[in-house]
């Protein structure tokens, strides 16, 4: 683990074989205290376009969001994604979508913590069938409330049940929803496979993943860094990641069909 303000800038160094795997959330689009009100506006769109034809479609989004949620901020623009940490995944960016439902457990859950804390002002509870996430960007002084009771609430849960702190709030999630697995996934199929995985990330959740990469000998970027961290490259900021997919890569020179 290193101290991410002391990580490098992740130059690529022009080369040929990049899969580029992207978290959305504080690394491409700023966080919102609603995460439906963060999407994409047309300069995005037109970069991750272009990055994807650049990169022969080997572009993918690996999120903690459903992928429902990112096609609707990201349209028309569809990409390859891997939604709520791999539980749900497109493998192609016209493939069918593999999604998951809620589980009565955790819909159970949901609800007695929305009762516990309906009175508290900027609260969000947003239900991702098998994650729940709880936001409290627009209430940091609840967040140590909502972090004793979700630790309550996760005992009332059956085993493979884990709770991820973030930045702004916490989910549920279970234990084998990694972006760890679900980058290994994508790179064992075409367009991904045989190329070195690159990913992007803001946050704890986004730490197995960076270990992946790492292991296989690709680039973990953390994005807006803070504290330690297993990635071996930063970049400060939504912007500069922005520039980053547009210099590094859209104006690379990237044979077509590379």
């Amino acid at each position: 683990m290193t101290q991410a303000p002391d990580l490098p800038y992740p130059h690529l160094a022009e080369r040929e074989d990049i899969a580029l795997f992207l978290d959305i959330d504080g690394t491409l689009i700023e966080h919102k205290a609603h995460p439906e009100d963060a999407v994409a506006d047309d300069a995005l769109r037109t970069i991750l376009s272009r990055a994807s034809a650049r990169l022969g479609g080997a572009v993918a989004f690996v999120t903690g969001r459903s992928i429902k949620m990112v096609d609707e901020a990201f349209a028309p623009l569809r990409l390859p994604i891997a939604g709520l940490y791999g539980l749900e995944h497109r493998l192609t960016a016209d493939g069918a979508a593999v999604q998951a439902a809620e589980p009565a457990d955790l819909a159970a859950v949901a609800d007695a913590l929305a009762r516990e804390f309906h009175t508290t002002q900027g609260i969000y509870f947003e239900r991702k069938g098998p994650v729940l996430a709880v936001h409290t960007r627009a209430a940091p002084l609840a967040f140590p409330a909502v972090k004793a009771a979700a630790k309550k609430a996760l005992a009332t849960l059956p085993e493979g049940y884990r709770i991820v702190a973030g930045h702004a709030g916490l989910e549920f999630l279970p234990v084998d929803a990694l972006k760890s697995a679900a980058i290994e996934r994508f790179m064992q199929s075409p367009p991904f496979a045989g190329r070195l995985p690159v990913f992007l990330g803001d946050d704890v959740a986004d730490e197995a993943g960076f270990d992946y990469v790492n292991a296989v000998g690709g680039m973990s970027v953390r994005v807006r860094p803070r504290g330690v961290t297993s990635a071996d490259y930063a970049l400060k900021d939504v912007t500069a990641v922005l520039e980053w997919i547009a210099g590094e890569i859209v104006s690379a020179r990237i044979p077509a069909g590379a």
